[in-house]
């Protein structure tokens, strides 16, 4: 989505990284690998194990590695201590710009980035009917999709990503169990997205899903969760946008 007189720009793009205080795992090697083979690195979520702020402390050392630009989200294990603002907070603290309804312009190319929520997809996507409590679940999935649609709103930029953590599609989660679906993304997020023009999507949350998918309006959709196999052969994505 380049014209003949703009340079492209490679993203190397990851999620699910889930750094824990106890299992040893560096990623300064790797962030120091991407960092030559790409303009920007883009981390899509569950950068820590249990959202510890001790874990985001450990992620932040591997981050000084990286000489390149670092943009990303926030995931749902990043949330589980109630620590999810010291976690940004440490990682902003350390250089990465982490996107919560927000965007970013770096280079002519325009990020926009929020968590996302559940809700599941197409006719069999949750409504708001019923008990208090799931009209609350359908609320939060409506509330995010907003928020994105309200970030996107300020992209100017003719080449856009959009960085979530769950997933817009089905497509990028097959192979997980079915039982699960309704709990890994939301179609809304795919209809809201679909609204605007934008040169990727990009997603972790589904570890056994697959790396590529399409939104209903033809946009392409990335699942670059840690463990799912990229046409890289590496735990990363290269994408040029």
């Amino acid at each position: 989505m380049t014209d003949e007189t703009t340079k492209p720009m490679r993203v190397a793009a990851m999620a699910d990284l889930h750094v824990r205080e106890d299992n040893g795992t560096s990623y300064r090697d790797l962030f120091a690998e991407i960092s030559k083979e790409a303009d920007v690195l883009v981390l899509a979520g569950d950068l820590t194990d249990l959202g510890k702020p001790k874990e985001a402390e450990l992620l932040a050392q591997d981050i000084k590695a990286c000489s390149i630009p670092i943009i990303g989200v926030l995931g749902n294990h990043d949330y589980e201590c109630g620590c999810a603002e010291e976690v940004m907070h440490i990682l902003r603290g350390a250089g990465m710009k982490v996107l919560d309804g927000q965007s970013v312009e770096i280079d002519g190319v325009g990020f926009v980035g929020v968590k996302g929520f559940a809700g599941g997809f197409g006719r069999r996507m949750l409504g708001s009917f019923g008990e208090p409590a799931m009209k609350q679940f359908v609320s939060e999935t409506m509330n995010e999709a907003l928020r994105l649609e309200n970030a996107m709103r300020q992209v100017r930029s003719k080449r856009s990503v959009v960085i979530l953590h769950y997933a817009p599609v089905v497509d990028t989660i097959e192979s997980e169990p079915l039982e699960i679906y309704p709990f890994l993304g939301s179609s809304r997020l795919a209809e809201t997205i679909d609204r605007f023009q934008v040169s990727a999507i990009v997603h972790g949350h589904a570890h056994r899903g697959r790396f590529e998918g399409r939104t209903p309006g033809g946009q392409p959709v990335y699942n670059v969760a840690h463990h799912i196999e990229k046409p890289t052969g590496k735990p990363y994505a290269i994408l040029e946008i």
